[in-house]
């Protein structure tokens, strides 16, 4: 096998595994990506931030077997972050 075709085999397996990204306008996180994001951990969030009356409010799609994971609207999560900004 050529270089060449070692180096197409190895970038179409990259392909399938690389996700599209996903604009920020219409990105849904979960409290572990909220977590990396806060540099906290994902258990420091879901029990001391994401039940703040300020912090934004869950999306919950449905799902055949009951309640699915709280996922929140990346942009009312920055600007959550944002109005924390201390001002000097």
């Amino acid at each position: 096998m050529s270089d060449r075709e070692i180096l197409e085999k190895f970038a179409a397996a990259v392909a399938e595994k690389v996700r599209p990204a996903v604009p920020l306008a219409v990105d849904y996180w979960d409290i572990a990506h909220i977590a990396t994001i806060l540099k906290r951990e994902p258990q420091v969030v879901r029990e001391r931030m994401a039940c703040l009356p300020s912090f934004p409010k869950a999306r919950r799609l449905p799902t055949k077997t009951g309640r699915a994971q709280p996922l929140y609207k990346a942009t009312e999560v920055l600007a959550w972050i944002e109005s924390y900004i201390e001002k000097n």
